[in-house]
């Protein structure tokens, strides 16, 4: 199911000879046929074209800041869990701050201070949810440092990096896959609505949230131009709550696995 996007989006690459900002006014808001078989846009541009392109923007973009996200918050939460201290209490004084608010909130503000643009977004989504992965990551070795195979391992003489990756790491990966699968879900709709407002990917950029928002003015002349879109943020967003439940069934964790 996972693979429909991505195979959707490089289809789009591949095969289809549409341009997505070539604008032709001569054959805008056109009704489907061969050559357009979603129509066109009021811009004259094809509409599955942008459509499955979207798909680049709106989940690739938002998968890239996941990655990014749990790149930062897990080292540094298993570093904080396992280390303690001041540091420990530092970061967690950090994350309880950005807790405080909600993530849309300070997407919103990150955003508006940056300027808009996508990048600017991913930045901003960034800063939002590392902080999740590194309560978690942090939570997860405190439960697990005082245990017998942790002791044993520094009574060995593994060293601190060496039992972080190759003891501490494995018990967060079914947690961190799921939270990550519900958390795209939660980017891809972030990336959407900001993108709806202006403040995420600009025009002409195929983004779903942007095309939603060119296709407002014509929604009774044609309302498929917002339909379309939509049904793809709905599609994405249900397929990453599957994909998390299955995650969670196969590591079997429980059903909460946020900090």
């Amino acid at each position: 199911m996972l693979a429909l996007p991505a195979a959707a989006a490089a289809y789009a690459f591949l095969v289809l000879k549409h341009d997505p900002t070539l604008v032709n006014l001569a054959g805008r808001l056109s009704p489907p046929s061969l050559a357009h078989p979603l129509g066109t846009d009021h811009l004259g541009r094809d509409v599955l074209t942008r459509l499955l392109l979207g798909a680049r923007q709106t989940v690739g973009y938002g998968l890239l800041a996941l990655i990014a996200a749990v790149a930062i918050g897990v080292p540094l939460g298993i570093w904080a869990g396992f280390k303690g201290g001041l540091a420990d209490r530092i970061l967690m004084r950090i994350a309880d701050a950005f807790l405080s608010f909600p993530d849309t909130i300070v997407a919103i503000v990150l955003t508006g201070l940056l300027g808009a643009g996508i990048e600017n977004l991913l930045l901003a989504i960034l800063v939002v949810k590392w902080v999740s992965y590194a309560r978690l990551a942090r939570s997860t070795v405190l439960t697990e440092r005082g245990k017998d195979y942790i002791l044993m391992a520094r009574i060995n003489g593994l060293r601190p990096g060496r039992i972080m990756t190759k003891h501490l790491l494995p018990h967060l990966i079914g947690h961190v896959l799921v939270l990550a699968s519900l958390d795209l879900g939660k980017i891809i709709l972030l990336i959407s609505s900001l993108s709806y407002i202006g403040l995420g990917a600009q025009p002409p950029a195929p983004e779903w949230g942007a095309m939603l928002n060119e296709a407002r003015p014509y929604f009774q002349a044609q309302p498929s131009l917002m339909v379309y879109p939509g049904l793809m943020i709905v599609f994405v967003v249900l397929l990453m709550g599957l994909l998390g439940d299955y995650w969670r069934d196969k590591f079997d964790v429980r059903k909460e696995v946020r900090p």
